[in-house]
């Protein structure tokens, strides 16, 4: 039967496998514009670029996103029920302690973080703890201990710096394309050397978050299950997704960079707004996840 360290391992290797494929694609995205603009020095700055993010991702992506969703880490006396109930479920699944932080936001919701398990760090919103009944929020719990477990925060932390990274990478290059137009190369060759740089300039962030939204959607499914065994009562969780697919509350501190790492998508009732959103699903479906639990058999 499997358990909460079934897929440690394929995570792990999934992790150097994603990472080395992000630096490729950053290394290839800065050679193609290299030679579109003439200048070997984009290639070198775009290797020495994404060895030194890949890097500081590795070490400092849970401090990135801790920064950007404003989490507080809380103390035992702050908050002794929450944390006796991740005591109980962490020596259940075998796992130390993560640090356990708090979002001032009305949302349910929740997040894992940190590059293992010596390392975790939960997170959940002050609204999960106000409006989920005990069973309800040990199902949440044991489902971000999951991902941590699982190995899968690491991945995700790490994905979410390095698609940013080549937004970033690909708009600096594009407006230096467009600096350096102006130059004496012939105007045909220059057109196509921009017509590249903006062709790159499209495409590599689309395809950079189509991975991550890929990684998290699968993520998902794995830690709903991980976390139905660690509590051997799938139907605790099934509901504290209920109450959250009803839950109408925008989270103020959302973000595209960070939405892939929440229990649910944070931004609610703007997917109508937000063309991105309607594309591309950072969650599987609500009710396919409870269907799941449901349906799982412990």
């Amino acid at each position: 039967m499997p358990n909460l360290y079934t897929h440690a391992e394929s995570n792990t290797r999934k992790t150097w496998l994603y990472l080395t494929f992000f630096l490729v694609f950053i290394i290839l995205i800065g050679w193609a514009i290299s030679w579109a603009i003439d200048s070997s020095v984009i290639l070198i700055f775009a290797v020495v670029f994404s060895i030194a993010t890949s890097f500081f991702s590795y070490w400092y992506s849970d401090k990135i996103v801790l920064f950007l969703t404003r989490a507080k880490e809380i103390k035992k006396e702050d908050s002794p029920e929450l944390y006796r109930l991740v005591e109980n479920l962490c020596i259940t699944a075998g796992l130390p302690l993560p640090k356990i932080y708090i979002l001032e936001e009305q949302q349910l919701n929740a997040f894992a973080t940190g590059r293992d398990p010596k390392r975790g760090v939960i997170a959940v919103t002050r609204g999960l703890l106000n409006r989920l009944d005990r069973t309800e929020l040990e199902g949440v719990i044991a489902h971000e201990l999951s991902h941590i477990g699982n190995r899968d925060v690491l991945l995700s932390t790490i994905v979410v710096v390095l698609v940013g990274i080549i937004v970033l990478i690909t708009d600096f290059f594009l407006r230096l394309s467009l600096w350096g137009r102006g130059s004496n190369r012939e105007r045909g060759n220059n057109a196509i050397a921009f017509a590249v740089v903006l062709f790159l300039a499209i495409l590599a962030p689309i395809l950079a978050n189509l991975m991550k939204l890929a990684i998290s959607r699968k993520r998902e499914f794995l830690a709903d299950a991980s976390g139905a065994l660690l509590t051997r009562y799938p139907d605790g969780l099934a509901r504290a997704l209920e109450k959250i697919s009803r839950d109408s509350i925008p989270l103020r501190v959302a973000n595209d960079a960070t939405s892939h790492l929440f229990l649910d998508n944070p931004f609610k009732n703007q997917e109508a707004k937000m063309w991105l959103h309607k594309l591309f699903l950072t969650h599987p479906p609500m009710e396919e996840r409870i269907a799941a639990l449901r349906g799982l058999k412990i």
